[in-house]
């Protein structure tokens, strides 16, 4: 019985390639040094597969950025700002692509499908000369087969490289992408020529795309690409594997009559209508990978459940042509639990990280040829008992979200009886939350979570850094105050560890992009509020001054979308817990004396489904979820909230129905879709400030240049609703950076006042 796993983590079980990527870049190593810390990863993960007993291993899948753009590399599709010269691409050329460097900006960077990995956008148009210009698919299947391990080579499927691009800089937007696989397909039969000359036998394109809702003209370019590369593609084996959804109808119709394709792979996590279609006919003689191990998440395996899965596919396809597969590659889950040293001994039975899924993938394929591991499999049915009817995960005391959550008035009436209340000046001005982290606080925090210094002295500590903060405020002349975030590390980990039912882990590293690795929480069981989290200081801070302080709270729906959730229950289920313990934290900030109340919602759009049918539906909760944390609150309280910017021109109506008082946005680098949204004749009635300058950058901008952009925004939105902020928190800047970017946006805000006042 044969297994294969799609895809694996990078990054190393201890960030090792994180750390040998930021050396190199700060000029602190050599090439060679960081192509060693790269080469003892593929070979471990190589050697750990096929010690797992893995038939099908993956190569090419390790990356130095990014896979998108190892494709780019491989078919030297180089945007001529980087001034590249034919050849092989090396470092310099590839890290610019990748980070920019002192004179030319890098390459866009997306979300990844679904997922929290970002990936870099191929720029291209008519005028692209596409030559042969990287060879690491090749290098490194040589690699592996020195080391004795023989694999299957992945390469991203050339039809979904096109429908990830975009047209560069001075290309029509409109410019049809896939008219250029004509030109990329040359490049791709070099690729397989020499793979097969190495010796590959399979060959694996990642065709995702299949999965999203794809018009016939797109499917008809499959076909084309799989005939015109049949020829090249004789005497392998070809795998076609797709992830993250199921394949609608159509797509499957094509994707299994593509020539000279020998294999599919299929996520059936995410994609469990696939098996419908699958049961309705499959290709005889075919493979079906079967993507029965979550790649996504961190929960073990039911064994016994993918065991009835697998056990009735191979009624349809024959013993001989299933193979046992992860639902996507591992790069979206962490690395190993071997390394969680610290987490509870019961919550550790109930998990499986990348080096855990692919052992269970080799138990279930050695069940299904027979040789079932009784030992492993009990052990696993017994975690799964545990975590049913553990106490731990079922809280009775939980309330559950009832009907819709909305506030009595509508927000005319409640920006009036705030603006009583808050008496502030026309185009009022605030900061988003957090302010710079500085090394010394850092300090602070670390010395006092290893007990090093005594909860007084911390709490001196930070009330000292929330006076200055409060102080350099009313000295800047800012309107809206916050207290700066200085107690917190990260905008959901400090809810999570105050909230029941999250556990956190130690190495739990997942890679964003880049060397950049996030650590998100589990969520393992109801979630409920023990106590107030955030009421001692945003109290203690609005106790020193007379302008208003902010509340700041980390939504429900991004802490959802940046943690690893429960997979026994519906997501909106979880979502609507988290809702309600955030609701009881407004509502005590409110008896506090806190008036104005944030509540961030920055990965809002993140959760949206791939597949148009499944939106409205989310949306729906997500929305639903964000009223319930304020929907209690009287309408002199303030509620704002803070959204990034990602296209959300396609989601305007559910930020309306949102029914914020204020909502803040990160648009700086995007100013101009944001604003055709509102010339569009969106009508909007709420707060709203998008943010007049770019907090990502170190520039400095000018008291002209903010006033200027704030005259843009009032040319679409009216006088009194608009707010004048940054784009984005503070906390990664310099204080030498922020003190006078501030000063600036204060001033540009006190010279339209006049100018307006001066107009009537």
């Amino acid at each position: 019985m044969a297994s294969h796993i799609v895809g694996y983590p990078r990054m190393g079980p201890k960030r090792e390639l994180k750390f040998a990527l930021e050396s190199f870049w700060d000029g602190k190593s050599s090439a060679e040094d960081l192509k060693k810390v790269a080469a003892d990863l593929r070979s471990s993960i190589w050697k750990q597969m096929a010690d797992a007993g893995i038939k099908h291993i993956p190569s090419n899948t390790f990356s130095y950025y990014d896979q998108v753009l190892d494709t780019t590399a491989m078919l030297g599709a180089v945007p001529p700002r980087y001034n590249w010269n034919g050849g092989e691409i090396g470092f310099d050329i590839y890290f610019s692509m990748a980070r920019g460097n002192a004179s030319v900006p890098a390459m866009e960077m997306t979300k990844w499908f679904d997922t929290n990995y970002h990936f870099i956008v191929p720029e291209l148009g008519p005028d692209v000369k596409f030559s042969y210009a990287s060879h690491k698919a090749v290098d490194e299947y040589k690699e592996a087969k020195a080391l004795g391990v023989d694999t299957v080579p992945v390469l991203i499927g050339p039809v979904s490289y096109l429908l990830l691009s975009k047209p560069a800089k001075g290309v029509e937007k409109t410019f049809p992408l896939l008219s250029l696989l004509g030109k990329i397909l040359p490049i791709y039969k070099e690729v397989v020529s020499e793979l097969k000359a190495a010796g590959a036998s399979w060959i694996q394109f990642d065709e995702p795309t299949l999965v999203m809702d794809l018009d016939s003209h797109k499917l008809q370019t499959f076909t084309d690409a799989y005939a015109e590369l049949e020829s090249s593609l004789s005497g392998l084996n070809v795998l076609i594997e797709t992830y993250f959804a199921d394949v609608p109808s159509e797509a499957y119709k094509t994707l299994t009559a593509l020539k000279g394709v020998s294999a599919y792979g299929f996520d059936l996590v995410r994609g469990a209508n696939t098996l419908d279609l699958i049961k309705g006919g499959f290709p005889k003689g075919k493979y079906l990978f079967a993507g029965v191990v979550d790649g996504r998440n961190i929960w073990a395996n039911d064994l016994a459940a993918s065991f009835g899965t697998l056990d009735s596919l191979e009624g349809i396809v024959g013993k001989d042509k299933l193979v046992v597969s992860t639902s996507c590659s591992l790069l979206h889950t962490a690395v190993d639990l071997v390394n969680e040293t610290k987490l509870d001994k019961e919550i550790k039975s109930w998990l499986a990280f990348a080096a855990q899924k692919v052992v269970e993938v080799n138990a279930l394929a050695k069940a299904l040829a027979g040789h079932k591991d009784e030992a492993f499999f009990s052990s696993n049915a017994a975690a799964q008992a545990s975590r049913k009817s553990s106490p731990r995960v079922t809280n009775e005391a939980v309330q559950k979200a009832g009907s819709d959550h909305r506030r009595a008035t509508n927000v005319s009436t409640r920006l009036d009886a705030q603006q009583k209340n808050l008496n502030l000046p026309i185009l009022p001005t605030t900061t988003i939350g957090s302010f710079p982290q500085t090394i010394e606080l850092r300090r602070v925090r670390r010395e006092y979570k290893a007990k090093k210094i005594s909860e007084d002295e911390y709490v001196m500590a930070i009330k000292e850094e929330i006076s200055k903060v409060v102080k350099l405020q009313e000295d800047l002349d800012i309107d809206v105050l916050v207290h700066g975030e200085p107690e917190r590390n990260d905008m959901v980990e400090y809810f999570g560890e105050q909230l029941s039912g999250f556990a956190f882990t130690v190495n739990g590293w997942v890679q964003s992009y880049g060397s950049r690795c996030v650590k998100p929480p589990i969520i393992y069981g109801d979630v409920s509020r023990p106590k107030p989290m955030t009421v001692f200081w945003s109290s203690t801070a609005q106790s020193m001054t007379a302008r208003p302080m902010k509340g700041m709270l980390t939504g429900p729906v991004t802490i959802l979308n940046w943690s690893f959730v429960r997979n026994d229950q519906p997501r909106y289920e979880t979502c609507y817990q988290i809702a309600l313990a955030i609701k009881d934290e407004v509502e005590d900030l409110e008896k506090a004396g806190i008036n104005v109340i944030q509540i961030d919602e920055a990965a809002l759009r993140e959760g949206l489904p791939l597949r148009k049918s499944e939106q409205a539906y989310y949306l729906e909760w997500a929305v639903h979820s964000f009223r319930i944390t304020n929907c209690g609150v009287k309408d002199t309280t303030q509620i704002h909230t803070h959204m990034c910017y990602s296209n959300f021109n396609d989601i305007i109506h559910s930020i309306i129905d949102m029914d914020a008082d204020v909502i803040t946005i990160e648009n700086s680098r995007s100013d101009e879709k944001l604003l055709s949204v509102f010339r569009e004749g969106v009508k909007y009635g709420a707060g709203i400030g998008p943010g007049v300058y770019d907090i990502h950058s170190p520039r400095i901008p000018s008291t002209e240049e903010i006033a200027d952009r704030i005259n843009k925004m009032l040319a679409v939105l009216e006088t009194n609703i608009l707010w004048v902020n940054p784009d984005c928190g503070l906390k990664t800047r310099k204080y030498s950076e922020v003190k006078p970017a501030l000063k600036n946006m204060v001033a540009a805000a006190k010279l339209l006042r006049t100018q307006l006042a001066s107009a009537k």
